[in-house]
């Protein structure tokens, strides 16, 4: 023998050994289940024992773990046919008429609850633990309580050549995908989404610009629960933008030399008259002034005929 001597009897390392496999949880149960539902759905929170132990007179606790600013949550105790739908008092408020059992489950080890009309504020980390069997137990069970609005499109501004839409989203929660799609359901390319959080939801904002006639959606997905929430509107651009700029212009140019004929033509008739009337002005002039030689003359040549 070498002499060396262990820290610990052999009884003591099998207690040590037996509090590690406590504390790591391989003999409580303390695996994570994830329940995601949508809001105001029904949802059970699984909680059972492997060897199926009838748990008629067993006890068992289930709570919500705390959130900020908030306590412990009293969901549902049971007690050997006692519980908080029955008579026993300090269910917290907002489950109260909501949770119940399956009483019918209990000689299976089934300790699972249902919670209806899910809320938003449901959501969190929920525990069920069964108080007086041999080896303490306990749950673990995450919920996530899925809100999906419907989405609503607005146009902002609209022209022959493109229009502009934006997609509003608000109150959901947890924060979703929101993305803009063609009729043929392919994902378009937008601008960079606004999020904002609000109470605990989220508010999202999201425009695109579009240049072509087409169904247009935008789609609110929450791929947790592979659920979509849709909204769509109908946007129609001119075809002939171009032909109808074209012809615009040509009108416009058409307009121009009408109007650029019609000044030159006033201008010619104006030099015309003018120059018509200075014509009768000289030729009247001319012909006073020869009047006017006649006269002279006259009375000379009768004189002449005198002679």
């Amino acid at each position: 023998m070498l002499g060396f001597k262990l820290p610990f009897s052999p009884l003591e390392l099998l207690c040590l050994f037996f509090c590690l496999l406590t504390l790591s949880g391989i003999t409580t149960g303390q695996d994570v289940v994830r329940k995601v539902v949508e809001v105001w759905s029904d949802v059970i929170l699984p909680c059972s024992l492997s060897n199926k132990q009838d748990i008629t007179e067993a006890v068992f606790d289930w709570k919500k773990e705390a959130q900020k600013d908030q306590r412990q949550k009293e969901v549902f105790f049971y007690d050997a046919a006692t519980h908080y739908n029955n008579g026993r008092t300090g269910q917290s408020e907002e489950f109260k008429g909501r949770v119940s059992h399956f009483d019918d489950q209990l000689n299976h080890g089934n300790a699972s609850i249902i919670i209806r009309n899910t809320k938003k504020t449901d959501s969190g980390n929920y525990t069920c633990v069964f108080l007086q069997l041999q080896i303490r137990q306990t749950f673990y069970i995450e919920l996530v309580v899925v809100v999906t609005p419907k989405p609503v499109i607005w146009t902002l501004d609209a022209t022959d050549v493109r229009s502009l839409l934006q997609c509003e989203v608000r109150g959901a929660f947890p924060q979703p995908e929101v993305e803009w799609q063609d009729s043929d359901g392919n994902e378009l390319p937008a601008e960079e989404p606004h999020v904002s959080k609000r109470g605990g939801s989220y508010d999202i904002t999201l425009k695109i610009t579009v240049k072509k006639t087409d169904h247009y959606h935008c789609v609110v997905k929450q791929e947790d629960i592979k659920h979509r929430v849709t909204s769509e509107t109908f946007v129609y651009i001119s075809e002939k933008v171009c032909e109808d700029s074209s012809t615009e212009v040509m009108i416009g140019w058409s307009v121009f030399v009408f109007i650029l004929g019609n000044v030159i033509f006033l201008e010619v008739k104006a030099l015309l008259v003018l120059r018509k009337w200075i014509i009768k002005r000289r030729n009247n002039s001319l012909r006073q002034q020869g009047n006017g030689s006649d006269e002279e003359n006259g009375p000379v040549q009768m004189e002449k005929c005198f002679m």
